[in-house]
């Protein structure tokens, strides 16, 4: 799974494979925990976080909505994408 940013303790990564693979998504690790976010409307798919590396993550996931979209969309056909800057 291509890591595709880090910041304040949570990781974010993409699966990479076929272009049906669910709706677009990342995930998002943190202290042990899981969470699976939509990129075009933030919701939660599967999982959770702390309620304030939530906030931090949603925050981060808005700011770089058009990042989330290229990555997912490089790397559902395995092309190389870029790592997305973290939230500062």
């Amino acid at each position: 799974m291509p890591r595709i940013s880090a910041f304040c303790g949570i990781v974010i990564y993409m699966y990479f494979g076929e272009p049906q693979h669910n709706v677009p998504h990342f995930h998002a690790l943190c202290n042990g925990r899981k969470v699976a976010i939509a990129i075009e409307n933030g919701a939660v798919l599967a999982g959770s976080l702390p309620p304030g590396k939530m906030k931090l993550l949603r925050t981060w996931a808005k700011i770089h909505r058009g990042e989330l979209r290229r990555a997912w969309k490089m790397l559902q056909y395995h092309k190389k994408y870029r790592r997305i800057k973290p939230l500062r």
